[in-house]
């Protein structure tokens, strides 16, 4: 299952919290078939199938494919100076 870092936490909290978002809210990461990649969003709440990751409150929606995907991955976060996002995926240390 995806490891989510306490700065990752934090960030999301925050994210989700200043957004006047409802309770339960978190970031979806989902699959884009037409990129190859995924993507993240801010969501209310999970899709039907989501595999949902909740880590000190901070709430983590994986669509199917994003879940397989980082199943062994850690997911951390940094906020630069200027108050940009940024995410990182890394593979979990044992």
């Amino acid at each position: 299952m995806l490891a989510v870092t306490d700065n990752a936490v934090a960030v999301i909290r925050d994210l989700t919290g200043q957004q006047n978002l409802p309770d339960g809210a978190g970031v979806r990461i989902a699959s884009d078939p037409t990129q190859g990649a995924l993507t993240m969003s801010l969501a209310t709440s999970p899709q039907e199938g989501d595999q949902v990751v909740d880590q000190s409150g901070a709430r983590l929606f994986l669509d199917g494919e994003a879940a397989r995907v980082l199943d062994d991955k850690s997911l951390d976060a940094a906020v630069d100076a200027n108050g940009a996002v940024q995410f990182e995926v890394a593979e979990q240390l044992s």
